[in-house]
């Protein structure tokens, strides 16, 4: 069974989030404070995705989604909202969520959201290589890791699909629209924006200076391009 941490306070949102990814096929494993959630996890090595819910009695989702992704950087994990400041969605992400969702949401937005990220966390690569070299980096397509001039950097599982999709795309400009249909899936119900802020938070992770970036460069009004 695929388990699902569910970290929501409010036990009638919980109960609702519970009951529809059991009709999904997911093994909930619930949570009502941080400290919870980081003791189920601890119980239960095997999830692979998590919900975090942003105002919590203890702690806030933030500070659990940092810990948890300075811990694990391969648990995918989405942002439960009843904001809709702009803010809260780019802090969420830039702290290591891989996706959000706003309150009140449909369970069809929900369970979508959690099977596309599923998809991405057990996902094989069919390259016969098993690895991909450009310039000061290498990509290996079979353990799923990037190292820069021989030294590891930590990815999500978003960031290695984006990382694959412009290696395998070198010098072409990509539109927000073919990264997002790649990476996220066609059916994503969400904005534009979550590839603008996770292009941001890679390019603190792999350029020599993210302000004038070399690797990731950005192609004005359209997208952005992978060069050496």
């Amino acid at each position: 069974m695929k388990k699902v941490l569910v970290l929501e306070d409010e036990t009638s949102i919980r109960s609702f989030v519970v009951i529809n990814l059991k009709r999904a096929g997911y093994e909930p494993i619930e949570a009502g404070t941080g400290a919870e959630a980081f003791e189920q996890l601890k119980a239960h090595p095997d999830i692979k995705v998590a919900l975090l819910d942003i105002m919590l009695p203890d702690t806030d989702g933030f500070e659990v989604c940092r810990r948890m992704r300075a811990a694990d950087s391969k648990i995918g994990i989405i942002m439960l909202t009843a904001r809709t400041q702009e803010m809260d969605k780019v802090t969420g992400l830039m702290t290591g969520a891989d996706d959000y969702v706003t309150k009140p949401f449909s369970p069809a937005e929900l369970t979508a959201r959690v099977d596309a990220l599923y998809r991405r966390m057990g996902g094989a690569d069919s390259d016969d290589k098993g690895e991909l070299v450009q310039g000061p980096f290498r990509l290996n397509t079979r353990n799923r890791t990037l190292e820069k001039n021989g030294q590891r950097i930590k990815l999500t599982q978003v960031e290695y699909s984006i990382i694959k999709l412009f290696m395998d795309n070198p010098g072409k400009a990509l539109s927000r629209e073919d990264i997002m249909n790649s990476v996220w899936g066609r059916n994503y119900f969400g904005e534009l924006k979550i590839v603008d802020v996770n292009i941001r938070r890679m390019r603190l992770k792999i350029e020599d200076d993210p302000q004038n970036p070399n690797y990731i460069t950005t192609v004005w009004g359209y997208g952005y391009k992978w060069g050496l």
